[in-house]
């Protein structure tokens, strides 16, 4: 199995693929990655021999952060904001879209499920 920046990649995927599993790094990443490495691409992450793995771990290692490290820097930029008093940093504060959004009737995801307005009906038009 293998297990590269503490993720256990899946073993019936091809690495291009696998290698996105691990935080930080997309498909353009992870073709750079397996072409330093010298690993072909259509393998399987099963068929990886255990010197393959070593490469890519290396490489990985030598581009930058990934996993633990780009999500401790991702959090700490967004504290950064929160205390610097930004508006980015209130919008990160209020739990909202950060990037311009529309909240008047979008940003469900961001906001939460709808909360009921007591007394509040819909009104149904009446036919004719």
């Amino acid at each position: 199995m293998a297990r590269i920046s503490g993720v256990d990649l899946p073993q019936n995927k091809r690495v291009e693929i696998g290698l996105t599993y691990i935080f930080g790094i997309g498909r353009s990443r992870s073709q750079r990655i397996l072409g330093k490495a010298g690993v072909n691409m259509e393998t399987k992450v099963k068929d990886l021999s255990e010197e393959e793995v070593t490469r890519i771990r290396k490489v990985i290692q030598d581009e930058g952060s990934v996993e633990g490290d780009l999500r401790k820097n991702v959090q700490m930029d967004i504290r950064r904001l929160i205390e610097i008093g930004s508006y980015r940093g209130y919008r990160h504060r209020r739990n909202l879209p950060a990037r311009g959004q529309r909240t008047h009737t979008n940003a469900r995801t961001r906001r939460g499920p709808r909360v009921a307005i007591a007394g509040k009906k819909k009104t149904v038009g009446k036919k004719g």
